[in-house]
C-alpha cells in the first residue's frame, strides 16, 4: 500500500490532524440530519435534556410515526460515535421506540435544537 495522504474522512468521521494531536468530528452528518428534519435554523438549547423533564410511558399522549421515531433515534446513535455528550440523552429516548408518543419526540427535538448550537463538537 502506498501513502496517498493525510487522513481526512474515515467511516464518516471527520479527522483533523495537527501537532497537538488528532480531532474527530461529525459536523458534516450533524448537519445533514438537521436539515433533513428541516431544523438547521433553529432555536439552539443549552443542553441536551431538560434538567426538570421527567421522561415516562405517556400512555395519553398522542402517538407518532414509529418509523420515523426509530430513524431519528438511529441517526443520533450513530451520532454518538463523536458524540458523548448526547449518549445519555439519546439512549433515554431509545427507550420508547416501540410506541413512542408525541412527548418522546418533542425530547428528542430538543437534543436536535443542542446540536444546532454545537455542531463542530468532537473528540
Amino acid at each position: 500500500m502506498s501513502m496517498i495522504g493525510e487522513l481526512s474522512f474515515f467511516f464518516g468521521l471527520q479527522v483533523k490532524q495537527s501537532k497537538d494531536g488528532i480531532f474527530l468530528s461529525q459536523t458534516k452528518y450533524c448537519k445533514e440530519i438537521l436539515k433533513k428534519l428541516e431544523m438547521e435554523n433553529c432555536k439552539e438549547a443549552s443542553s441536551p435534556m431538560s434538567t426538570s423533564y421527567y421522561m415516562d410511558v405517556d400512555l395519553a399522549g398522542a402517538v407518532v410515526d414509529q418509523t420515523k421515531f426509530i430513524r431519528l433515534i438511529d441517526s443520533l446513535l450513530y451520532l454518538t460515535t463523536s458524540r458523548p455528550d448526547i449518549m445519555c440523552a439519546v439512549c433515554l429516548c431509545a427507550r420508547y421506540q416501540s410506541n413512542p408518543k408525541e412527548s418522546h419526540f418533542k425530547a428528542t427535538k430538543r437534543i436536535l435544537k443542542y446540536l444546532e448550537g454545537t455542531t463542530t463538537a468532537g473528540l
